[in-house]
């Protein structure tokens, strides 16, 4: 037995207001995705600056490291000499 017209409609209704709160939340959704985008733009562009100053920072180190290295060589010969 199929419901009367005057069953359908609550029901109907119920599932208009169901699928207008789905379509509000998922505007919220994309409106909050847009700007958490937006906002990535300026960090992206932040670690990418930052990475490429600790590479230079660490090859600093690297050529650091290679000359103390070679002047503690230079001190080691002037003790066996």
């Amino acid at each position: 037995m199929d419901p009367s017209p005057a069953d359908a409609l609550p029901q109907l209704e119920e599932k208009i207001r169901r699928a207008v709160e789905l379509v509000t939340q998922l505007r919220r959704d994309k409106e909050a995705a847009l700007q958490m985008a937006a906002d990535s733009g300026p960090l992206k562009a932040k670690v990418e600056e930052l990475t490429r100053e600790v590479e230079s920072l660490r090859a600093e180190r690297d050529e650091v490291r290679k000359r103390i290295g070679k002047l503690l060589e230079q001190i080691d010969s002037l003790h066996t000499l």
